[in-house]
């Protein structure tokens, strides 16, 4: 692992982060994850690595607040103030959403009657970019992900897994953020999209970005990787 180049502060302590599920089929408690602590700084590039189904993605979903978890900790140094993500209230979560916090998921969730290009385009919208300025760097970011033309007018729930897979990158990478959380990313991407997103996440964390993955293909950004945090069986 390499010294993170942005020490001065860390922007996430996470501490004995867990999170339970409950199957109220067979009334069982199912554990996700158990007492994960880890910290992050501006610039690094954390890894959660771990066997398959030991919650590496459900530990991002906690941090995103797509789940609440169920103990510990998640301290992010917002620029408004330090914030609890375990235990923020919805309306705050959904600020640092909006301007802070990015998430790469590996499937899309189209909504109905929305094109591919309008989706890629939001998240700079609401920042205040004008629609003209938003609709060209959203066509760049699609072309360098492989993207045709053709195609950008579509809805995307007709796309393949892979091209939505790019919609997600586009969206999320498009509009700037202090805190990135990606979800294998490049799992179903082809060898050029996946070159483009090696190349995006090495500009990002050289401009201070702080970025947590779960990777399919580490070996694309093995490099880049500061620090990781395993995650064992809980079961």
């Amino acid at each position: 692992m390499r010294p993170c180049p942005h020490t001065h502060m860390h922007i996430l302590n996470v501490h004995e982060f867990s999170k339970t599920f409950t199957i109220h089929a067979i009334n069982r408690e199912v554990p996700a994850f158990t007492n994960v602590s880890f910290h992050l700084q501006p610039g690094e590039l954390l890894v959660a690595r771990g066997a398959n189904g030991v919650g590496k993605s459900s530990l991002l979903r906690c941090l995103y607040r797509t789940y609440l978890p169920s103990a510990g900790h998640a301290i992010y140094q917002a620029q408004q103030g330090t914030v609890d993500l375990a235990r923020a209230a919805e309306v705050d979560i959904a600020l640092l959403r909006r301007n802070e916090i990015g998430y790469v998921s590996q499937f899309l969730r189209p909504r109905p009657r929305v094109s591919a290009i309008e989706l890629v385009m939001e998240p700079l919208l609401l920042a205040g970019v004008p629609a003209d300025d938003a609709r060209m760097r959203a066509g760049d970011w699609l072309s360098r992900l492989g993207l045709k033309a053709a195609i950008w007018p579509a809805y995307p729930s007709t796309f393949s897994g892979g091209e939505q897979q790019k919609i997600n990158l586009a969206r999320a990478l498009i509009a700037p953020r202090r805190l990135l959380l990606l979800d294998e990313p490049n799992a179903a991407l082809d060898p050029g999209a996946r070159a483009a997103l090696r190349e995006r996440l090495s500009v990002l964390k050289s401009e201070g970005v702080a970025m947590i993955g779960v990777f399919h293909h580490i070996e694309d950004v093995r490099d880049l990787v500061d620090s990781e945090v395993k995650i064992a069986n809980s079961q």
